[in-house]
């Protein structure tokens, strides 16, 4: 692996802390979103990722790829984002104006203290990867004074 793959790697994981930051907002910005029918209740959302590896972006020796278990992996990246299939929240309060016939309001799945334990884990990963291009960025500069002296 060479230090300049090493950007490659960190910026992936920022992109995917930055979409995975993007929907967890989105789930704590929605948690109090009444409906009168589960069919538009709004669903927690989470992304979903895969490991790029090494070997797809390197081909192994004679211009065959490596398979897919050998080498370091090579970044992350996002296969999709998916709703969340858990129960939703229905709580009888039959003067709301969103109630259905029967009195019930439809809240959605999202678990806000489960939303912010992801905020401060995607925003302390996003913090690494940060870290870790400016300690490359360091070696590289380190690197280039080396014949100077």
């Amino acid at each position: 692996m060479s230090l300049g793959s090493i950007f490659d790697i960190a910026g992936s994981g920022m992109t995917a802390q930055s979409l995975r930051l993007n929907t967890t907002a989105s789930n704590i910005a929605n948690a109090e979103t009444a409906s009168s029918s589960t069919g538009e209740t709004y669903r927690a959302r989470k992304p979903v990722f895969s490991a790029i590896q090494q070997s797809l972006m390197n081909p192994g020796q004679g211009g065959l790829p490596m398979a897919a278990d050998e080498g370091p992996g090579a970044g992350v990246r996002v296969e999709g984002i998916v709703e969340s299939d858990a129960e939703l929240q229905m709580r009888y309060e039959p003067h709301h104006p969103a109630a259905n016939e029967d009195g019930y309001v439809f809240y959605p799945n999202v678990n806000v203290v489960e939303e912010m334990a992801d905020m401060m884990s995607s925003s302390r990963s996003f913090q690494m990867n940060v870290d870790v291009m400016n300690t490359a960025k360091s070696m590289m500069q380190r690197i280039l004074t080396l014949g100077q002296q």
